[in-house]
């Protein structure tokens, strides 16, 4: 039988992974709330502070923060930034 994860221990799973980016995140001014995880298994997340306007928030988001809750959480299939600045 396979066992069920709740949306609850998802983002408990999720909170935990981002914790360890979080340090690097207020560093500059920033973090990162956890919006959703959708029926999907996509999680949605906002930057926050000086990271939600950062030139650099996309590379945060691809090589920090989606990567880090992909390996920690196995369940999720998928990671969105609702506030990306993108790049110039």
């Amino acid at each position: 039988m396979e066992t069920v994860v709740t949306n609850d221990e998802l983002i408990t799973k999720i909170e935990r992974a981002l914790d360890s980016m979080r340090p690097y995140l207020a560093a500059d001014g920033g973090n990162v709330k956890v919006l959703e995880v959708t029926e999907d298994k996509t999680v949605r997340l906002e930057l926050v502070g000086s990271c939600g306007s950062c030139p650099m928030s996309a590379m945060t988001f691809k090589g920090g923060l989606e990567e880090a809750i992909l390996r920690a959480v196995p369940e999720i299939n998928k990671v969105e930034a609702v506030n990306i600045t993108p790049a110039f």
